[in-house]
């Protein structure tokens, strides 16, 4: 090849992701975030890419970098891929790391969905052409670390994995997609103790941002709400005027019997007979005096939280008006969470928010109450290999002001015992008629759990390489996109390679196998104007097979077709 550059690479796809970062603006958007750190040998903008890499590669720790069998900083071509001259030693990106402030954390992940975003935006338009719902699942996931450990700022405990354990939380959401399978939208660092409850707000919220999209508001719903909220007040303030009359009433008798006892002690024909029995009267009296006063406070008390909670839904009514003005355009949005954050005040939240609700509920009395409403003709509906299910319409369950669909679980496990939940739904769709589709749309929610399993298995996400609290948070957000960039790199190579009878079929491998073989797979890496020819080690076990693309020269990487001699006296010259 005219004017071609050849170099070894022991982490081959890798460095194909370098050509599919440099393309979609990755490398440049980070090097345009500003540091408040020195450049010595490396920028700190290359060590953040370095660090990115490392999660792309599926290291445990970050000393792999410079310590693993084929170290990631010893990979000339791999730096060159990624459009920098060599990589650090991994002391220096730890070092970097832990200098990083939380306005550079928040710009850096800015990038991160910044270059996502087009990737997402596209996902959303095709599915509203098909006429498909958008499905958007939410989950909490436990990030422990070890419960001795005193340098994790911030760290809290927490459920974890069913344990108690120190450590972080992160709530992330995920989007279904056509193109990609799925797709995080988000992720959000908490502390340890942070329960599932407090958080589907959260994750909605954040889903909405990334999107961009929101249902319309069910103001309706909400006004009506309040209304009916108003008039349960009305038997709380009756009851404080009858306490205030009660509390006065006990007060007068309190008085009145103790000038019966003055008057008493004052006369001496009187018996002490009848002075002990109205100073016993006096302690009835006073006794009196506190019963109705404590009555009186917790009336007080209620109606306190009433008018607090009238305020939250009419500050929410406000918000909810002037969002749907905003909102010219509202679209079905289907969202599906587990039992954690199924609390009838977060499924109350998500249907004034216009959601399509998939949950189950939180209160395990309501299993109770459901198994005691199912008689012994009941007929069970068999939706799973050991699951059956019976099913009521617009059921109104006590504490929750919306009717809802709510079937029963039953599960045959093993041991002969059955195990029982409840799910609720609260749509336009008629799951009453259907209790294995509402079955298995429910358990859809299913790729969340996965792609927590994949963070954690693949990208190492609960392996915190890091000690300082931003640089967590940045290691939870590449972590998800890197999940994401593999997706998208995936189709980008099937999209831009040459078809041949050696071609090397990525997308076919699957993202763990991508990470853990092919990201660690020894290549020949040919390059000039007019592409990339990337040939597998013959001692690899992708021997014969390669992967030639087209790539656009970049003026991000001047010294990208240098010979190799000339690259490594630039690197001898780079070090001194």
């Amino acid at each position: 090849m005219a004017n071609s550059a050849e170099q070894e690479t022991q982490h081959a796809l890798l460095v194909v992701f370098g050509q599919f970062a440099l393309e979609i603006g990755l490398i440049s958007g980070i090097q345009g975030v500003k540091l408040d750190q020195k450049t010595y040998e490396h920028s700190p903008q290359t060590k953040i890419l370095e660090f990115l890499i490392t999660i792309l590669s599926g290291a445990k720790y970050l000393q792999e970098i410079s310590l693993a069998a084929h170290p990631l900083d010893k990979d000339v071509a791999l730096a060159q891929a990624w459009g920098q001259i060599c990589w650090a030693d991994y002391s220096g990106v730890s070092r970097t790391l832990s200098g990083l402030s939380w306005a550079e954390v928040r710009a850096l992940v800015a990038v991160l969905e910044q270059v996502g975003q087009p990737f997402i935006d596209r996902e959303l338009k095709l599915l509203r052409s098909l006429g498909q719902t958008i499905r958007i699942d939410g989950d909490l996931t436990g990030i422990p670390v070890s419960n001795t450990s005193r340098t994790y700022p911030n760290a809290t405990y927490g459920h974890m994995d069913d344990e108690i354990r120190l450590g972080y939380q992160a709530g992330m959401t995920s989007l279904h997609s056509p193109t990609y399978g799925r797709l995080w939208l988000s992720v959000e660092h908490h502390a340890g103790d942070t329960v599932s409850c407090t958080q589907a707000e959260t994750l909605v919220l954040a889903a909405e941002k990334r999107t961009g999209l929101r249902p319309r508001r069910r103001t309706e719903l909400l006004l009506a709400r309040l209304e009916a909220f108003r008039e349960e007040r009305q038997p709380a303030e009756k009851r404080l005027e009858s306490q205030k009359v009660a509390l006065e009433k006990a007060h007068s008798a309190k008085h009145e019997t103790l000038t019966q006892l003055q008057e008493a002690q004052l006369t001496p024909a009187t018996k002490p007979e009848r002075i002990h029995s109205l100073e016993r009267r006096c302690v009835r009296r006073a006794q009196a005096i506190t019963a109705a006063q404590k009555r009186l406070e917790k009336t007080l008390r209620l109606l306190q939280e009433h008018d607090e909670e009238e305020q939250v839904l009419q500050t929410r009514l406000h918000r909810f008006e002037q969002e749907n003005v905003d909102n010219p355009d509202p679209i079905e949005i289907r969202f599906r969470m587990d039992a954690g954050f199924g609390t009838y005040s977060n499924i109350a939240l998500l249907i004034e928010m216009g959601y399509e609700l998939y949950t189950k509920l939180h209160n395990h009395k309501v299993v109770q109450a459901l198994q005691r409403k199912v008689q012994p003709e009941t007929t069970w509906t068999r939706v799973g290999k050991n699951a059956e299910m019976v099913a009521w319409s617009t059921l109104k369950l006590d504490h929750c002001p919306y009717p809802l669909h709510v079937g029963l679980e039953r599960f045959h496990t093993g041991d002969k015992k059955l195990k029982h939940s409840a799910l609720a739904y609260f749509g336009n769709v008629p799951v009453i008629e259907d209790l294995p589709a509402w079955f298995g749309t429910y358990n859809g929610r299913q790729t969340i759990e996965a792609g927590i399993k994949e963070a954690k298995q693949v990208f190492f996400i609960h392996r915190l390489k890091v000690r300082s609290e931003p640089a967590i948070y940045l290691q939870e957000a590449m972590a998800i996109f890197a999940a994401n960039f593999i997706r998208w790199a995936t189709v980008w190579i099937e999209q831009n390679s040459e078809q041949n009878e050696n071609q090397f079929q990525v997308r076919k491998m699957g993202i763990k196998r991508q990470v853990q073989v092919a990201g660690h797979t020894s290549a020949k890496v040919i390059l000039n104007s007019k592409g990339m020819l990337l040939g597998f080690s013959p001692a690899s076990s992708l021997a014969g097979k390669s992967l030639q693309f087209r790539t656009a020269i970049s003026p991000d990487r001047p010294n990208y077709f240098l010979p190799f001699s000339t690259i490594l006296a630039l690197i001898v010259q780079k070090l001194r």
